[in-house]
C-alpha cells in the first residue's frame, strides 16, 4: 500500500483515462467536458508529483524510481501538456477534428511518457515505451479524411516500428550478457571486454536516436510534422522529447554509466549530425511547420552535445536546455495557430508577408520566439545555448563547441529570413483574430518567458542543480 502512494500520478491518469472514455461513449458532444476535464487531470497530477518531491525511493523490486530527476520530468510533461491542449481548442473546432478521442490518447500517451521517466528496469522502460507510442501512431493520422496526415501517420508506424524493434533487441542483448533487466544490476555487470552488450548499448541508443529525432534517424520528422494536424505537430515537437530525452539520461547515466568510452562518441556523432543537418537543411523550406521540423532536429543536437559530456554539468544544461526549448516552442507554435484566413489555417512562410504592419503584437511573439530560437542574447535561447557550450567547453570537447557555434551562425540566418518577410515585406490580406483565450494565454506566458528569464535565471539553475546521478 505504501507504494502506491508513489505511484499516485500514473494511477490517477489510469482511472481519468477509463472514466473519460465512459463520459465520451456514453455523452454526446461531450468534447469540451472530456478536452477539460483531461487538462485539469493533467495539472492535478503535476500537483501530486510537485508534493512528492524531495523522495529518492526505489519500488517494486527496484523497477520503478522516484527522483528528483524523475519528478522534474513528469512535472514539465504533464504541464507541458496541457498546455498544448489548451492552446489548440480553437484550431481542432475549425478543422472539425474535435472528437473525444483526440484528448483521450493524449492521455494515454502521457500516460506511457511519465512510467517511462521513472522506469528503472528495461521492461517497465519498454512497457512505457509501447504504450505511449501506440497512441502517438492514431494522433498522427488522426485527421483521416486528410491524404497528408494518413500518410504521416503510416511513416510515424513503419519507422517507429523499425526503431522500436531495434530499441528491444538491444534490451535483449543486454539482458542476455548481463543477466538482469534492473538498471543498477546491469551497471554493476557491465565492463568494457562484454563485445555483445556494447552492441546492446549502440541498438538502444539507435532506437532513442529515433525517438528524440536525432540524425541519421530523422527521416520521419518533417514528413510527420508537416502532414500531421498542427496540433499534433505541436504535441509531437514537444512532449515525447521530453520523455525520452529522460530514459536517455537516465540509461547513459545510469546503467552504462561505467561504459562512457563506448558511447561517448556515438552521441557526440548523432550531436554534431544533428546540428549540421537542422542548420542546412532548413534554408531552403517555405512550409513553416516543416522548417520547425528542421529547427527542432537541430535543437536537439545542442541538448544531445551536452548529453555527451559525460558530466553532472552537461546533465543539467541539457535539462535547462529542455525546458527552455518548451516554451520556445510553446511560442512559436502559439503564432502559428494564429496563422488563420477565412476558416483556413495557413502553413506558407510567406503568407507572414507585412504581419508587422497588420498584427504587431503577433509579429512581437514571432520576433522574440525566433530571435530566441537563434540564440541571441538576453533572450532564453541564449543562456540555453550558453549552459551547453560551456559543459563542452569545460569536458575539453573544443571540436564539438566549435561545430555548435558555427551552426548557431547557419540557423540565425533562416530565423532572420522570417523576421525579414514579417517585418520588411509588403502586407498581404490580415489574419482573423482568434478569439480563443487559451491560445491567447499560452503564447503570451511562453512569450513573456522567453523574454524576462534573463532577469532572474538562477530560478531554474537552482531547480536543476539539486539533480545528480
Amino acid at each position: 500500500m505504501v507504494n502506491l502512494i508513489y505511484i499516485l500520478p500514473e494511477l490517477l491518469l489510469s482511472i481519468s483515462l477509463m472514466f473519460l472514455l465512459m463520459i465520451g461513449v456514453f455523452i454526446k458532444k461531450s468534447f469540451k467536458l472530456v478536452n477539460f476535464l483531461t487538462i485539469i487531470i493533467l495539472i492535478f497530477s503535476a500537483a501530486i508529483v510537485i508534493n512528492q518531491s524531495g523522495h529518492v525511493i526505489t519500488i517494486f523490486n527496484g523497477s520503478f524510481i522516484v527522483d528528483p530527476f524523475s519528478n522534474f520530468m513528469k512535472i514539465l510533461t504533464l504541464l507541458a501538456c496541457s498546455f498544448v491542449l489548451l492552446s489548440s481548442k480553437e484550431y481542432l473546432k475549425i478543422t472539425k477534428i474535435d472528437k473525444i478521442e483526440y484528448p483521450i490518447l493524449i492521455l494515454g500517451s502521457v500516460l506511457g511518457m511519465i512510467i517511462m521517466i521513472s522506469a528503472y528496469d528495461l521492461i517497465v522502460f519498454y512497457l512505457g515505451l509501447e504504450l505511449q507510442s501506440i497512441c502517438l501512431y492514431i494522433l498522427a493520422s488522426f485527421k483521416r479524411d486528410d491524404e497528408r496526415s494518413s500518410e504521416a501517420g503510416l511513416k510515424y508506424f513503419v519507422l517507429s516500428a523499425l526503431a522500436t524493434g531495434l530499441l528491444l533487441y538491444g534490451c535483449s542483448l543486454i539482458y542476455g550478457f548481463t543477466g538482469s533487466t534492473n538498471f543498477e544490476n546491469i551497471s554493476m555487470n557491465l565492463n568494457n571486454t562484454n563485445t555483445g552488450a556494447i552492441f546492446g548499448i549502440v541498438f538502444i541508443i539507435v532506437g532513442l536516436a529515433f525517438k528524440v529525432s536525432a540524425v541519421p534517424f530523422h527521416m520521419w520528422t518533417p514528413d510527420v510534422y508537416e502532414g500531421s494536424p498542427t496540433s499534433v505537430t505541436v504535441f509531437f515537437a514537444l512532449i515525447p522529447k521530453i520523455a525520452a530525452f529522460s530514459i536517455f539520461i537516465r540509461f547513459m547515466y545510469v546503467p552504462f554509466v561505467n561504459m562512457i568510452d563506448e558511447w561517448q562518441l556515438i552521441i557526440v556523432f548523432l550531436a554534431i549530425g544533428s546540428m549540421i543537418l537542422g542548420a542546412v537543411a532548413a534554408i531552403g523550406q517555405n512550409n513553416i511547420k516543416r522548417l520547425m521540423a528542421y529547427s527542432s532536429i537541430g535543437h536537439i543536437g545542442y541538448a544531445l552535445a551536452g548529453l555527451s559530456t559525460g558530466t553532472n554539468a552537461g546533465v543539467q544544461s541539457t535539462i535547462i536546455y529542455l525546458v527552455i526549448y518548451l516554451f520556445m516552442n510553446l511560442s512559436v507554435f502559439g503564432c502559428i495557430f494564429m496563422m488563420k484566413r477565412e476558416e483556413n489555417f495557413l502553413e506558407n512562410i510567406n503568407d507572414l508577408s507585412g504581419l508587422s504592419k497588420n498584427h504587431p503584437l503577433l509579429a512581437l511573439c514571432f520576433l522574440v520566439s525566433l530571435f530566441s530560437l537563434a540564440g541571441i542574447p538576453p533572450l532564453a535561447g541564449f543562456f540555453a545555448k550558453f549552459y551547453i557550450f560551456m559543459s563542452v567547453i569545460e569536458s575539453k570537447m573544443y571540436a564539438l563547441a566549435i561545430i555548435g557555434l558555427l551552426t548557431t551562425v547557419i540557423s540565425a540566418f533562416y530565423y532572420l529570413r522570417i523576421i525579414k518577410i514579417i517585418y520588411f515585406d509588403k502586407p498581404k490580406k490580415s489574419f482573423e483574430n482568434t478569439t480563443d483565450l487559451g491560445l491567447r494565454a499560452s503564447l503570451i506566458m511562453a512569450t513573456i518567458a522567453i523574454l524576462i528569464y534573463f532577469i532572474y535565471p538562477s530560478a531554474l539553475i537552482n531547480i536543476v542543480s539539486s539533480i545528480t546521478f
